[in-house]
């Protein structure tokens, strides 16, 4: 074989991916070019050649080995991985490597330095012989070789960065010329590296789909704790903000979400991703406000190795690590004017440029924003662009404070508990009727996140027992009187005349019962004790 024709089944061989495939390609192809003959020497007959290949594995898989008492070591063993090639009995195939394991154990697993196939494999040196009797450096042919008319043996160890991974061997019934020999040294080199490159390729893949697997899982759990496209309440606010997204999620629109720190703006974003022909994708989430000006274009658009001090690699930026996805902008209201116009172009083109580079990369990316300002008004006031505001505000979003949808408020207390319960590994503690109606009083300046935290802080205090919401954990409620510059000033007698009014009322509500769920202290949100003592010092009297 010329060698053009030897760099044309080269790259024939390393096209494959698989092992398997790759194994099958190198018997196959030395095979047929043994039977087209060399170009120095006679062709060769069509069932001259016998080609297999051995590869080195690990662990003990030879429970059946005819060789198993002559293993040196039997964590390591060269098996059988694949043959091609012609028997005399036409009814038998060299192929079936489950036939020739166990009808024809010569060889078909050789301990590494025992036989002709195991001393290649531990010492890296090839062998080739004519004779049918062992010699010095050699033990002969298997026991089948005589039935079959084998005369001569040729085998060459498969090295792959410095390491053997097997052996490559062809028997033939004719002695092979010196020019073969050559041939298939410089073949088994380039075969090695063509199995590698398989494995390697396998190997890739494999964690990949475990990397796949993983993130799926971990995207269940994350909806199941954040409760992800699953808002939790039923108010007519809410019902107004689940219609929004209905409409909206299917179609490739620009969606600002605006409303009070607090409310779930987040998770309007990931209900709208979860719903959108995007959900396959990830939705990666930037917060404006966290990022300095200097890395603005490498955090976004990403840099090239050597773009500035510091840029060892290539690194994407969070629009290319969006692709295909969504890019969940929270708190864009704080970005500075000249980061407003770079992110504009981008939204415009849908294709971004890496610092260091001169070339542009299309992108697919939707882009989701969020903020808690008002954003009419910061362009009124020359602080944020009026194209950018209308490029984001396709479809507006307005997410309703808790305090007008206090309906919502025992549900959502309910779920935060169960998941608060479940991440502590503990028992959800009995949330009452009096704790929900002390939760439902307050205004929640701080929205869901105020509430999330309340509930969070009580069921680590609860200890089993009922929730109890104190002064310490719950706010309280936010009267407007109090905030206005007329509002009224009580003296301390009459701050302490209406606390007793306060506790009578309670006390009468709950028949002079102080302690338990029902009781006048969970009632007022207060310790039992605090009561007690209250009670006490201000002389009144249980009925």
């Amino acid at each position: 074989m010329n060698m053009d024709a030897l760099q044309d089944v080269i790259v024939a061989i390393s096209e494959h991916r698989s092992v398997d495939a790759t194994l099958l390609r190198i018997t196959e192809y030395v095979s047929q070019c043994l039977r087209m003959g060399h170009e120095t020497t006679a062709p060769l007959t069509t069932d001259d050649a016998l080609v297999r290949i051995w590869l080195i594995e690990l662990g003990d898989k030879c429970a059946r080995c005819n060789m198993r008492k002559e293993c040196p070591d039997q964590r390591e063993c060269l098996h059988l991985v694949a043959s091609a090639g012609k028997l005399r009995n036409p009814n038998e195939d060299w192929r079936r490597l489950d036939v020739l394991a166990d009808s024809a154990e010569g060889w078909s697993r050789s301990p590494l330095g025992v036989t002709n196939i195991g001393m290649i494999a531990k010492t890296g040196v090839s062998i080739a012989t004519d004779m049918m009797a062992p010699g010095l450096d050699h033990d002969g042919l298997p026991d089948w070789g005589p039935a079959e008319g084998v005369v001569s043996f040729t085998g060459r160890a498969l090295q792959f960065r410095g390491q053997v991974l097997g052996v490559l061997a062809v028997f033939s019934r004719r002695k092979l010329p010196d020019d073969v020999n050559d041939w298939l040294r410089i073949f088994a080199n380039h075969a090695a590296v063509a199995i590698g490159n398989a494995r390697a390729f396998e190997e890739i893949e494999f964690l990949k789909q475990r990397l796949e697997e993983e993130v799926s899982y971990l995207r269940e759990e994350v909806s199941e704790v954040r409760g992800v496209g699953n808002l939790v309440g039923e108010s007519p606010a809410l019902r107004k903000v689940q219609q929004q997204i209905d409409l909206v999620a299917p179609t490739q629109a620009t969606v600002l979400i605006t409303g009070e720190s607090g409310t779930g703006k987040e998770l309007v974003a990931r209900a709208i991703h979860e719903r959108s022909p995007r959900h396959e994708r990830p939705m990666i989430t930037v917060n404006c406000s966290a990022i300095p000006e200097a890395l603005f274009e490498s955090e976004f658009f990403g840099h090239a190795r050597g773009a500035f001090t510091g840029a060892q690699r290539d690194k994407p930026g969070r629009f290319e690590l969006a692709n295909g996805g969504t890019l969940f902008l929270d708190e864009i209201g704080e970005l500075a004017l000249p980061m407003q116009a770079k992110l504009l172009r981008v939204l415009q083109e849908q294709e971004v440029e890496r610092v260091g580079e001169i070339r542009a990369r299309k992108i697919n990316v939707r882009v989701v924003a969020a903020t808690n300002r008002n954003l009419a008004a910061e362009v009124e006031a020359g602080r944020f662009r009026q194209d950018l505001f209308y490029r984001l505000s396709v479809f507006p979003i307005e997410n309703p404070p808790l305090r007008e949808r206090r309906e919502d408020i025992p549900r959502l207390a309910e779920h935060f508990i169960r998941t608060a319960a479940k991440r502590m590994n503990r028992k959800p503690p009995k949330f009452t009727n009096a704790a929900a109606r002390q939760l439902s009083a307050r205004d929640w300046p701080g929205n869901v996140r105020e509430l999330q935290n309340a509930v969070e802080r009580a069921v680590i205090l609860s200890r089993g027992n009922p929730l109890v919401f104190d002064e310490t954990s719950v706010p309280p409620k936010v009267q407007a009187s109090a905030l206005g510059q007329g509002a009224s000033m009580l003296t301390r007698s009459e701050l302490k005349e209406r606390e007793r009014e306060s506790l009578v009322a309670a006390l009468a509500q709950t028949r002079g019962k102080i302690f338990g769920p029902d009781g006048a202290a969970a009632l007022l949100g207060m310790k039992p004790t605090t009561l007690a003592s209250r009670i006490k010092v201000l002389g009144i009297q249980r009925k």
